[in-house]
C-alpha cells in the first residue's frame, strides 16, 4: 500500500460478494477509483469456500486490500449469514495476510439484478455474472466512501 501525494492509498482491493453457492469477485484499479467484475467463483456442495482460488486471484492482481460484502438484514442488524461471511472474510485475511473490511452488502444483488434487466439479461442465464455485479456495487461503494473520507480528512486539516 503506497501514499500518493494528497494522501489517498493506492492499491488493488479486491471484493468477494459471498454466497452459499457462489461467491462474484470484483477488483479495484491500482488507484482504487473504478471497480470491475473479475470473476464468479463456484463452491461444491458441502465445499469449504474457494479461499485457494482467491488467494491465486490476489496474488496475480497483486491485491493489497480485501472487502467482503456483509449480508445485513433491511433494518441494518446481522441476519444468519453472518457468522458464516465474518468466518470466511476472517479466514481470508488470515491467509491472505491482507487488512479486510467488511462492507453493507445490502441490496448490491438487487441493484446487479435491476442492472441486468436493463441490459437485457435474464436472471436464470446470468446468475454468475449478477453475482460479479453485486461484488462491483459492494466495491464501488467502498470505494467511493474512502475517497469521501479523505476528502474530508484533507480538507480539515
Amino acid at each position: 500500500m503506497t501514499l500518493p501525494r494528497g494522501g489517498g492509498v493506492t492499491g488493488r482491493v479486491l471484493a468477494v460478494d459471498w454466497g452459499r453457492k457462489r461467491f462474484g469477485v470484483a477488483l479495484s484499479d491500482p488507484g482504487r477509483l473504478i471497480a470491475q467484475p473479475l470473476t464468479t467463483l463456484v463452491r461444491r456442495e458441502r465445499h469449504r469456500p474457494p479461499i485457494a482460488a482467491l488467494l491465486a486471484l490476489i496474488h496475480t492482481h497483486d491485491v493489497t486490500e480485501l472487502v467482503v460484502g456483509l449480508p445485513l438484514t433491511p433494518e441494518g442488524t446481522e441476519g444468519e449469514a453472518v457468522a458464516a461471511v465474518r468466518a470466511f472474510g476472517d479466514a481470508l485475511a488470515r491467509r491472505a495476510a491482507l487488512p479486510l473490511t467488511y462492507w453493507d452488502e445490502r441490496f448490491s444483488t438487487v441493484h446487479a439484478r435491476r442492472s441486468a434487466r436493463a441490459a437485457g439479461v435474464k436472471d436464470r442465464d446470468s446468475r454468475g455474472r449478477i453475482d460479479q455485479m453485486a461484488a462491483v456495487a459492494i466495491l464501488q461503494h467502498f470505494l467511493d466512501a474512502q475517497r469521501s473520507a479523505a476528502a474530508r480528512a484533507a480538507g480539515d486539516a
